[in-house]
């Protein structure tokens, strides 16, 4: 972490009620909080090298934490509706396809230690315990919505409609022709645009063209601009050791198991079929519109 970033976290934090105590000043209790974050430190490491004891580091660990949670509104911003992203504007791979599209969603899943009676609600899909966090991020690689603390077994797709329904989540809906690009584990309607299912999508697929090539051409395309998300929890996770655990899991990759796009995709209500309709024929639209002009060229 640079300087002037440490000492303007510093800074943050004062603002919001981190003071001094007799042992320990603000900047060495953000210190000890980002060697644990950061370097996955435990409280008995970090006390035997700042020489305090572990009640002591795990009491201003947690109020470092809660402090910076407390930030979350000031440093996590919504998306911008009113401007394409530069990204899409100067490619054209992307423009005037994805010209509507303000960012990408995802979820991902945070190791996590839980007691034993909530265990088998916290297991995923790869058999170890975990959060399930969802994610919208723009184009810039930077989080403007984020909601943890779901359980592992949980479908990412459920997280997204219940942050949707449920006010308190204060989820950045997509105005008017608005969307986010999604994978195939959300369904295709108005405000979340999907790729194509039983068609290759992943970018390594890409050498492997065969069936509907239309299809595959906005496949590929979307899954280089959505790869944002990816690439935003790439870097999450790479700066902050404490998210992946003791154990390197291959979480990000969990929906995504084979050379097609599965098709276990979200369970749908009646009233949402009629904007999965219409979010299906703008993609169509898009597709056709890409494929002609990569014929013309």
């Amino acid at each position: 972490m640079p300087k002037s970033c440490f000492i303007r976290l510093c800074g943050l934090l004062q603002q919001n009620g981190v003071r001094n105590t007799r042992s320990l000043s603000v900047e060495e209790q953000v210190m000890m909080f980002l060697l644990v974050v950061g370097h996955g430190d435990s409280t008995r490491r970090s006390g035997y090298e700042w020489h305090h004891s572990t009640e002591t580091v795990s009491r201003h660990f947690n109020n470092i934490c809660s402090r910076i949670v407390g930030l979350a509104p000031q440093l996590i911003g919504p998306p911008d509706f009113n401007n394409i992203p530069p990204l899409i504007a100067n490619n054209s791979r992307y423009f005037p396809y994805f010209r509507d599209c303000v960012g990408a969603i995802d979820g991902t899943h945070i190791p996590c230690i839980v007691d034993a009676h909530l265990q088998p609600a916290y297991r995923n899909r790869k058999g170890y315990t975990s959060q399930n966090v969802l994610a919208v991020v723009d184009f810039d690689l930077k989080f403007t919505y984020l909601v943890a603390g779901w359980e592992g077994s949980v479908h990412d797709a459920r997280v997204l409609r219940e942050a949707m329904i449920d006010p308190a989540f204060s989820f950045p809906t997509p105005p008017g022709e608005k969307y986010f690009l999604v994978d195939a584990g959300y369904a295709n309607r108005r405000g979340f645009l999907s790729p194509y299912r039983g068609t290759n999508y992943h970018l390594r697929d890409r050498r492997r063209l065969g069936g509907d090539r239309k299809k595959e051409l906005f496949n590929y395309r979307h899954a280089s601009l959505r790869n944002a998300v990816e690439r935003t929890f790439g870097i999450w996770k790479s700066r902050f050791r404490i998210l992946r655990g003791e154990d390197a899991h291959d979480e990000d990759d969990m929906d995504q198991g084979g050379d097609t796009i599965g098709q276990d995709a979200a369970p749908s209500t009646q009233q949402e079929d009629g904007h999965q309709t219409e979010m299906g024929r703008f993609r169509d639209a898009l597709t056709e519109s890409m494929w002609a002009c990569r014929n013309q060229n």
